[in-house]
């Protein structure tokens, strides 16, 4: 290290010379850089310092790292002469601006999506983005949040205009979707928001939606009504549709008994890959509805899980609608079920992502939160609950 760099916390020395090892092309991308116990060794330093240095290479987009086999340089690293390797993603965006003659390119960073939930988004967003003459690249994170930095990083280094992100699941929010918030990066979330991040988003009104299915099934004279979802885990999206179902029962006077609810469906997941789950998840179900037989209808937080519940009553010889109700968000327009659902403005959604992110672009203002209306669905499977024996 120079002298030059003796002020800087060594964290910073670390980051600035193992930089310098890749833009050098000491490391070539795909090389396995040293780990943080050889770090500590090589510049006699803590493990915390060490690992903060892999941090902040990780969250420039130099290295990725992977669990249990090491951090390796970013497949997309490459640097060009005349362009500073500290900000070599965003000067390679500038460049390839240049290249396309101004054609706007978009980048989409999704979990994962299909005929219940995404198809019809991305159908939305390609649909504005032919319209309005840009092209769209789609990237899927399943959920993981490795992969989401991975795919922002890539995307940027590739040269897009503006993202648009479907954030993966819970609490945690990408290095990387912090460094677009600090340098007034054009990008749009969709589905739902970051708490105490300033960003557009775009979504469903959940809330309202729930509350709106909630006070169906009082209407049809439903009061033990179990709760179905994946662990919200402080996903905004599952937050609000819980907050709805809560709010539709305080607003009735109706008790909202969290004893009827199941909380730990989890195969749904998009980081969820081990096909065991569906049929673990389907024996919950059954278990629960065995050991509450007081329960009348089954509110899901999404399709796949109404199709499990609906499983799971067959196997209890119980009738749909005519022993227990189902009502869930989202459902296929083929959806053999004919679930009673929320359905999604996906369309619109998508259409109004790629319109936010071109404005956002030309400097122009776009609302900070986007909530639209899903309109209830009636469907084959909700009806009044039978009168039980006293």
């Amino acid at each position: 290290m120079s002298n030059q760099s003796t002020s800087k916390p060594m964290y910073e020395q670390i980051f600035d010379a193992l930089r310098e090892d890749i833009t050098s092309l000491k490391y070539k991308p795909g090389d396995r850089i040293p780990s943080e116990k050889e770090l500590c060794e090589q510049f006699n330093v803590s493990r915390i310092t060490s690992k903060k240095a892999l941090e902040l290479l990780t969250a420039e987009g130099y290295i990725i790292r992977k669990p249990g086999k090491g951090s390796f340089v970013s497949e997309s690293m490459s640097v060009r002469e005349g362009v500073d390797p500290s900000n070599a993603a965003l000067s390679l965006t500038t460049n390839q601006r240049i290249k396309r003659q101004k054609k706007m390119l978009i980048g989409l960073v999704i979990t994962n999506f299909d005929d219940s939930y995404g198809t019809e988004l991305v159908y939305g967003m390609e649909e504005a983005s032919r319209e309005h003459d840009s092209y769209l690249i789609i990237r899927r994170s399943f959920g993981i949040a490795a992969r989401e930095e991975e795919a922002i990083s890539q995307l940027l280094a590739i040269g897009v205009d503006g993202l648009i992100i479907f954030p993966a699941q819970g609490e945690y929010f990408s290095a990387e979707i912090l460094k677009l918030v600090i340098s007034k990066f054009p990008f749009v979330l969709v589905d739902r928001y970051l708490k105490g991040i300033s960003a557009s988003s775009i979504s469903s009104d959940n809330l309202q939606a729930a509350k709106e299915a909630t006070n169906y099934l009082f209407e049809l004279g439903h009061t033990q009504i179990s709760f179905l979802t994946q662990p919200s885990i402080n996903t905004t999206a599952i937050e609000e549709r819980i907050e709805g179902f809560i709010q539709a029962h305080a607003e009735k006077g109706i008790v909202a008994d969290r004893g009827l609810w199941l909380e730990n469906i989890t195969s749904t997941l998009p980081n969820e890959f081990d096909p065991n789950t569906r049929e673990r998840d389907i024996e919950i179900i059954q278990q629960h509805l065995k050991q509450h037989p007081e329960i009348t209808a089954l509110f899901t937080v999404e399709y796949t899980i109404a199709q499990y519940a609906f499983e799971a009553a067959r196997r209890l010889g119980l009738s749909v609608p005519d022993d227990i109700s189902i009502i869930c968000f989202d459902s296929p327009r083929n959806d053999s079920y004919q679930f009673t659902h929320i359905r999604q403005n996906q369309l619109e959604i998508g259409k109004r992502a790629i319109e936010s992110v071109l404005k956002l672009h030309n400097q122009e203002q776009v609302a900070g939160r986007v909530m639209l209306h899903a309109p209830l669905v009636i469907g084959k499977t909700t009806a009044a609950p039978k009168v039980k024996p006293v």
